[in-house]
């Protein structure tokens, strides 16, 4: 079952802009997101998918594989459609890959291949992670999922679901928590993602079946200069 990732990248930011371009490390924010994605072993090549001849340069230059693509995508998604599309005709799984977390783990990646290898009645993966404090808990920001018991999921919401009745939450929170935070990585069929994508928007999506794989620990993703500046920290304390 051959997989593929591909890394959706847009040189426009709102909130930090060119970020994938950054480049106080030495390398460019993007370059760290592709070699990590290297490590996968279950993924059989990356491909950088992106509007901008800037950004298409940045990765041939540091020998990555890139595709340039039209402009007026709606969603990352539909920027990785284009390119399977054109190419990878052979590929079976379909991983999006966002460009801004450097610190993904290759694992997390691998994780999400051998979740549809496992379960061939899901049409996309995606990944969790335990919520354990009230302000994550809290945070109409964080999206939660609550998955079934073979763990398919079964909604999705930015309010704390499962709804705790009674008390406060703080106890279930520092213990065996039953609240999950979605991580925004996916993993699709080829097949699935070339029909989703082609579907107009709807208020429930699509009805397909997402299963979800837990892991201990969420990737850091950059969405601001103060995300950036702390990852050159942590670059630095490594060096």
């Amino acid at each position: 079952m051959r997989a593929i990732g591909i890394i959706p990248a847009r040189l426009a930011s709102s909130r930090l802009p060119q970020k994938l371009l950054l480049a106080e490390t030495g390398k460019p924010l993007l370059q760290y997101t592709w070699e990590a994605a290297c490590r996968a072993t279950q993924l059989s090549e990356i491909i950088v998918a992106t509007d901008s001849e800037e950004i298409a340069e940045v990765v041939r230059a540091f020998g990555g594989t890139c595709e340039i693509t039209r402009d007026d995508h709606p969603s990352g998604t539909d920027r990785i459609a284009e390119v399977v599309r054109r190419r990878s005709s052979d590929a079976e799984i379909i991983v999006n890959i966002q460009g801004d977390e450097p610190d993904i783990d290759p694992a997390s990646l691998n994780q999400l291949v051998e979740l549809l290898a496992e379960n061939p009645a899901s049409e996309m993966a995606t990944l969790c992670t335990p919520i354990t404090t009230r302000e994550q808990w809290a945070d109409n920001s964080c999206t939660k999922v609550v998955c079934a018991a073979n763990g398919a999921a079964m909604y999705f919401s930015r309010c704390p679901i499962p709804f705790y009745r009674d008390g406060e939450p703080d106890e279930l929170l520092a213990g065996d928590t039953p609240w999950r935070l979605h991580l925004g990585l996916y993993a699709y069929r080829r097949d699935f993602l070339l029909r989703l994508t082609e579907l107009p928007p709807s208020r429930l999506e699509s009805g397909a079946t997402i299963q979800v794989g837990e892991v201990a620990h969420p990737a850091a993703g950059i969405d601001t200069p103060d995300d950036y500046a702390r990852f050159v920290q942590r670059h630095e304390r490594a060096a």
